[in-house]
């Protein structure tokens, strides 16, 4: 089980350079788990796809229910407290630390591209091209 954040999983359901490092991520470990988070990130990416013409809105909400349906039933809500904690130990957002906290809460690794989740929480952020 991994934490995966919305970048990894719209990496893997939009065609791009990093495709192939999230699909050989599922393969290597296909129970992903994130805070309920996601789906706002993934819809906001899914807007500016559509903002610039590179999806129809037919295949971003088909994309978004394919993503909805990878996650059921492994999203989470994460608590308040541990989020504002991890967000006073760095300059993350609230919103990285969303991801971060799901980690520690369930004690496994968080796959990212982040660079700043990256470097601030090296202990538990794994980078997306190295998991695999």
């Amino acid at each position: 089980m991994i934490v995966v954040d919305a970048h990894v999983i719209a990496y893997f359901w939009i065609q791009g350079e990093y495709t192939k490092f999230a699909e050989n991520l599922l393969k290597k470990d296909s129970n992903w788990i994130a805070p309920f988070l996601w789906r706002s990130e993934f819809r906001n990416v899914l807007a500016g796809y559509l903002r610039k013409n590179l999806l129809t809105l037919d295949k971003a909400l088909r994309l978004m229910s394919a993503a909805e349906e990878q996650l059921n039933n492994n999203e989470y809500l994460v608590t308040s407290d541990l989020v504002m904690n991890l967000v006073s130990l760095s300059n993350c957002s609230a919103y990285d630390c969303e991801y971060v906290a799901l980690a520690k809460d369930f004690n496994i690794k968080l796959v990212t591209s982040d660079k700043k989740i990256l470097k601030e929480f090296s202990s538990i952020a794994i980078p997306l091209k190295c998991f695999i």
